[in-house]
């Protein structure tokens, strides 16, 4: 299937609905007694929110007491899609279990949404099986809502697309289809949904809305849509918008209030939408300055193209104090401790004295002889960074963590979060968390950069805004207009 030309694309469809629905999704909320909880496989489904908390525990005293909070949407970092299948249920199911508890203890209605990768990577349909099973509850319906307009996801036509420059890829013919672990072959949403089921679900079982369904009829037409589903039926969501989404949500929230139960597999782009949250400006350097005087550390573990590209231009541009890890010698034990002590000695040396340093793994891809082998490489790999990140004893100025499983690990392990914010994007998909007071370093701006997330210069902006330091006499003037800085990490 070949790509096509995006802005032709995007044009031969429907104008979008002409009416803003988020004033009206915001007063359903408002009066609603119910809470989103996103599981997210890793943190970058963060990359659309803003001053939403994450947790990295789920116990159901936690979940109870983050149920009472005031906001509206939390999310749980599982990691799951680091896991091998086996666990990644047990832990789904597990955090079911004690959603419902906690609901029950907190007297609150949930909606669920599973949020996993926009280009089709995870354990699906595993996770929202498990998922279902956990909350002992029967859903109408699981939508599939992938589309992500930040990173250049779009569903069209039952096909989704990865965009990059002006042409629109089927998902299925991209590297990302080529996953290791989690590869398929399908573009069109419902044959992926019959290949990633193993047959269990077939093709032409699988509903869907479509572009036509949001735009040309709107929230009257997916409402009715929405209540003839029954049985945890499958339906896939064409958006190529996030008014697309709005009219999604409209008609769900109307739909719920029938009493239609739905459980959501979805990227970025939805929990927004869902929770009502409006889009606030790119996070600045002023709101991300911190004091001192030490470097900033850059991790990069994710190995896609995209990221090597990246990691390219920063090398290329700035003059870094870098060290390489050679992912084969990570095998050898003897080794895999020489190189942590050797990395964790840099890091120290180079940071005290105020210089950036970029830790980065050796760009070979080594697979295992199945998707087991290759999930177990990498979390050897990530074993090893977390390891350097746990031996750090200087605060850095900034840490950026490059790939889904490198920085949950970093964050959860490396990091001890238990808790943390997120304060918004520093570049479109790219979020920033403030780390909570129980972490390794409270306050942090602490960087998700999403392995298959923006262009060749999209690292070297990142690391300029942050590395960029502003002058104390400015930093004096912030403060006296009550703008300083820390005022948002505290």
């Amino acid at each position: 299937m070949p790509a096509v030309i995006k802005s032709a694309t995007l044009a031969r469809l429907p104008q979008e609905w002409p009416q803003d629905l988020m004033p009206a999704i915001q007063a359903n909320l408002q009066t609603s007694r119910s809470k989103i909880v996103v599981l997210d496989d890793d943190p970058t489904g963060t990359q659309t929110v803003h001053h939403v908390p994450v947790l990295t525990r789920w116990s159901v005293a936690e979940l109870t007491n983050e149920l009472q909070k005031p906001e509206s949407v939390f999310y749980l970092l599982t990691n799951s899609r680091s896991l091998q299948p086996e666990e990644s249920r047990a832990l789904t199911f597990e955090i079911g279990q004690n959603l419902r508890a906690a609901a029950q203890a907190a007297s609150k209605n949930l909606v669920a949404i599973s949020r996993s990768d926009s280009t089709l990577r995870g354990h699906f349909p595993l996770e929202i099986e498990a998922l279902a099973e956990g909350l002992s509850e029967e859903f109408d319906a699981c939508l599939i809502i992938p589309f992500f307009l930040e990173g250049g996801r779009f569903t069209i036509d039952d096909i989704h697309y990865v965009a990059h420059d002006n042409y629109l890829t089927p998902a299925g013919e991209t590297e990302f289809a080529r996953d290791a672990t989690f590869g398929y072959h399908s573009s069109n949403l419902r044959n992926w949904v019959q290949e990633k089921s193993l047959n269990k679900i077939s093709a032409s079982d699988v509903a869907e809305i479509s572009i036509d369904d949001l735009r040309l009829y709107g929230p009257d037409r997916v409402v009715e849509k929405l209540c003839q589903f029954k049985n945890a039926q499958m339906c896939i969501v064409n958006a190529a918008s996030y008014r697309d989404l709005e009219v999604l949500v409209l008609a769900l929230l109307r739909a719920e209030e029938q009493g239609k139960r739905f459980l959501f597999r979805s990227a970025a782009s939805f929990v927004r939408t869902r929770a009502g949250i409006t889009p606030q400006d790119l996070l600045d350097r002023a709101t991300l300055q911190q004091p001192g005087s030490a470097g900033g550390i850059i991790i990069v573990g994710s190995h896609v193209p995209r990221t090597t590209a990246q990691l390219s231009a920063l090398q290329s541009k700035h003059g870094l104090v870098e060290m390489e890890l050679p992912v084969r010698k990570l095998f050898n034990p003897e080794l895999r401790a020489n190189i942590i002590t050797k990395s964790v000695a840099l890091i120290t040396t180079a940071t005290q004295s105020g210089k950036d340093v970029l830790i980065f793994t050796s760009r070979e891809v080594i697979q295992g002889i199945d998707g087991r082998q290759s999930l177990e490489i990498s979390r050897l790999v990530s074993a090893s960074l977390i390891e350097i990140v746990q031996h750090l004893e200087i605060r850095p100025r900034f840490l950026i963590a490059k790939g889904g499983i490198t920085s949950s690990d970093i964050a959860t392990q490396g990091l001890r979060v238990v808790r943390a914010e997120v304060l918004g994007q520093i570049l479109p998909g790219i979020p920033v968390w403030r780390l909570g007071p129980e972490s390794k370093f409270p306050g942090l701006p602490y960087v998700v950069f999403p392995g298959n997330v923006g262009n060749d210069q999209t690292l070297v902006e990142i690391f300029e805004k942050l590395s960029t330091k502003i002058p104390a006499r400015q930093m004096q003037h912030l403060a006296k207009n009550k703008h300083h800085p820390e005022d948002h990490l505290k």
